[in-house]
């Protein structure tokens, strides 16, 4: 493996808690999920960067609502999943597809990650270890079943789990504080998760992000990614909310309470 010293990830901000991402080489430059062309072009402009290609993990508008508006300035290719109708996309990707690009010098492999929407899909770089995943995995939680199962997200979920624990997770929002103080309702013995929970709600009340994250953190402290452990098992019976302990139901019954967790 040699890592490109060169290449760069650039957190745009977005709406209310939206990342959008800039993978650079400080020329050229790839976006992932342009929800908002508005901050892409004052971030590409502010930097010198000439946009070379579109990335997009699904159709939801906060992903792809700044595509047209981009394609008005840069005629570049538009990549997106092929499991879904997104307009401008030019090039439909599936599960184990690569894209390589020469300036900047990186390759995205893709993986098909279902469960968010049905044809979710994400961006993974191996000698970086980078994963640009969308919805389906957020720092301390994952995105909501809007088209898919329990069942396809925790096989999206596997895949990423799959991954070495340096993997830094590049999400789309920052939901991390409300995410963690689910998982300690969830989970109140774990003590990296509580020290995980302090750390995020000091970041947030400096203004810092709390994204990336690293993937063998999430593997000690997401609950959607632990869900088999037996402590979880053990919360969602006492919780009257799980009457089995088979895997999915217990995903499934994670999920719904953290639908309406406050």
């Amino acid at each position: 493996m040699s890592v490109n010293q060169t290449l760069h990830v650039t957190a745009v901000p977005a709406f209310n808690d939206n990342y959008l991402w800039l993978i650079h080489d400080q020329q050229y430059a790839l976006v992932v999920d342009p929800g908002d062309a508005t901050p892409i072009i004052e971030a590409l402009d502010s930097r010198q960067l000439e946009l070379v290609a579109i990335l997009l993990t699904h159709h939801h508008a906060d992903h792809v609502g700044g595509v047209s508006e981009l394609l008005s300035r840069w005629k570049v290719p538009v990549y997106g999943p092929a499991a879904e109708n997104i307009a401008n996309v030019t090039h439909r990707l599936s599960e184990n597809d690569s894209i390589t690009f020469a300036q900047p010098d990186v390759t995205l492999r893709v993986l098909d990650v279902p469960g968010h929407t049905a044809g979710h899909i994400a961006y993974v770089e191996h000698d970086q270890h980078w994963l640009f995943c969308g919805d389906t995995l957020f720092a301390g939680g994952c995105g909501r079943l809007f088209e898919g199962t329990a069942e396809q997200m925790t096989h999206s979920l596997a895949k990423f789990a799959a991954l070495p624990d340096d993997f830094k997770v590049f999400c789309a929002h920052e939901y991390t504080v409300s995410n963690l103080r689910f998982a300690v309702a969830v989970e109140p013995d774990n003590v990296v998760l509580i020290e995980r929970l302090k750390q995020a709600l000091a970041a947030r009340e400096r203004g810092i992000s709390t994204v990336p994250s690293l993937l063998g953190l999430e593997k000690q402290t997401n609950p959607f990614l632990r869900y088999r452990q037996s402590s979880i098992i053990k919360t969602l019976q006492h919780e009257g909310r799980l009457s089995q302990s088979e895997p999915v139901a217990a995903f499934a019954a994670l999920r719904e309470w953290k639908n309406s967790f406050r």
